[in-house]
């Protein structure tokens, strides 16, 4: 099958980032095989579907360099407890979840007034001590009785992932829940025109890989799927490794590497500064192995892998650096492989010159200023480091200035992929308002479209596949409702995902199909 695009607006992503106005992509069995200005008609042939995307922008398919699909499921896990009222009613909705893990009671999204010891500990008893695990307070606080305690080998308190390993590892084993987020959780993501992903599994995946596999089979995965492990139970595992490399290795599945925490947030005084917090004698308040980290990566990178090292306090970006400088390099002084430093919050100019002479990859969450108030944020920034620090807080424009790799992610599900809000953040500086912050830091639009797209490609090794809008290159595509270059910065966020494409063995797969 052969499809002519037509559009009003077809920006590349390529070397020279290349816009055409009034352009066309002529496809055929998923692959590119013409693209210019004009309406392409000598591509016309008697089986040519034609299309016109009037008023749109047509780009390649969207790339999130970091997400995980274990916590998206895990924030969907068990049953609603937003609407109850008292322990009985808490107890009686309870009662219904015990479908998705064997034997234990799950609730989520539980009211903070009913949070109190004596109100869940009768919740508990109602339920004869069965094992019960709550979330609450946005997923950052959990609840476990003694028997659930006892079940996971965890605390209740303040939760994140890592430190629930083994509830993902037992949530894991129910394939049908599993296959079920993971259907809706592609649909998401198609939706906003993501065609490709990096994914964050923990140890060997708890059967993620197999799943995904088993989709792949049926051909129902709808994302191109980089995994990588994170060791949190268990020390970092090359042999498991080595086999995922040898086994999964399609355009639509693959194993890349390992991911691995630093330090934390600044807001938290946990992300590791190169000088003190304001008003305080330390830089850091998580104690940080960097040695241990060390080993791993060098132990990684003699067998071919590549690294995800999340860093946020400049300190903590500058001391991956120097872990980085230890591996492999080529002939001109560059990584041999592709690792990465994800978020960035806070950066040494110099460190991210230091960065593109490696080659190492830059990882950010160009939405994350979605998650603030502009006031909120100048509060935090004053208060931790204060202002003259606070104007290297999220750097863009010395990373893209520094010939830095830069890719997108949103570490889903702490935020969901939307582009034309990406632009609104990261290019227009804004936070919930029209008010910029730090303006000399941001990006411009192509240089963000060009990091969702050929950038993430780049760090996912397939920038000879995928990335850019080039003859030769996978149909993977998103059409967005309007044209991007006639739309104003804080205007950004109205703008949608029309239409996402994915080339899908040698035929068009329409992954989202939103203007029908």
């Amino acid at each position: 099958m052969r499809f002519l695009i037509r559009a009003t607006s077809i920006i590349t992503s390529d070397k020279d980032m290349s816009h055409y106005e009034n352009g066309f992509i002529a496809i055929e069995n998923g692959i590119i095989i013409g693209i210019g200005e004009g309406d392409g008609a000598e591509f016309i042939n008697a089986s040519t579907q034609c299309i016109d995307y009037n008023g749109k922008t047509v780009l390649p398919g969207f790339i999130d360099t970091h997400c995980f699909f274990t916590g998206y499921a895990l924030s969907n896990l068990g049953t609603d407890l937003s609407d109850t009222t008292t322990y009985s009613e808490i107890a009686n909705a309870l009662k219904n979840s015990l479908n998705t893990l064997n034997e234990i009671h799950v609730g989520r999204n539980l009211p903070i007034s009913l949070t109190d010891e004596s109100t869940l500990l009768e919740v508990s008893k109602l339920l004869s001590d069965a094992p019960i695990l709550i979330f609450y307070n946005y997923g950052e606080t959990c609840w476990l009785n003694q028997a659930a305690q006892s079940y996971f080998g965890i605390q209740s308190g303040p939760c994140h992932s890592e430190s629930l390993w083994p509830v993902l590892k037992e949530m894991m084993r129910s394939e049908d829940y599993i296959v079920s987020q993971m259907k809706n959780y592609m649909t998401l993501l198609n939706s906003r025109g993501v065609t490709s992903v990096k994914e964050m599994a923990f140890d060997d995946g708890y059967g993620l890989p197999k799943i995904l596999s088993s989709l792949e089979r049926r051909q129902e995965l709808t994302l191109r799927v980089d995994f990588m492990s994170q060791p949190v139970s268990k020390p970092l595992d090359l042999e498991t490794a080595l086999a995922f490399r040898t086994k999964y290795t399609s355009d639509y599945l693959k194993f890349s590497g390992f991911n691995r925490m630093t330090d934390g947030s600044i807001s938290q005084f946990a992300g590791d500064l190169k000088k003190p917090y304001q008003g305080h004698d330390f830089c850091c308040s998580l104690p940080i192995q960097y040695n241990h980290i060390r080993s791993e990566v060098l132990k990684a990178d003699s067998e071919g892998f590549r690294f995800s090292l999340h860093a946020q306090g400049d300190a903590a970006v500058a001391k991956c650096i120097d872990i980085f400088s230890e591996c492999q390099r080529d002939t001109n002084g560059r990584l041999k492989n592709r690792h990465c430093i994800t978020d960035l919050e806070l950066t040494d100019p110099y460190d991210l010159e230091r960065m593109g002479w490696l080659g190492v990859v830059a990882e950010i969450y160009p939405q994350i200023p979605s998650l603030y108030t502009r006031v909120e944020k100048l509060e935090m920034i004053n208060a931790k480091i204060g202002s003259d620090r606070g104007k290297n807080y999220w750097n863009r424009r010395k990373m893209a200035d520094s010939n830095v790799v830069i890719s997108c992610a949103t570490d889903l599900p702490l935020l969901v992929d939307d582009i034309p809000e990406s632009i609104f953040h990261a290019c227009g500086a804004f936070f919930e308002d029209d008010v910029c912050f730090n303006p000399e830091n941001a990006f411009t639009m192509l240089e963000l479209l060009k990091a969702w797209t050929y950038g993430g490609a780049y760090n996912l090794g397939v920038e000879s596949k995928l990335g850019s809008l080039e003859i030769g290159k996978l149909a993977d595509i998103t059409i967005l409702d309007n044209d991007l270059l006639t739309v104003p910065y804080n205007a950004m966020k109205h703008v949608k995902v029309y239409e996402t494409w994915q080339a899908n063995k040698g035929c068009i797969y329409h992954a989202n199909r939103l203007g029908e």
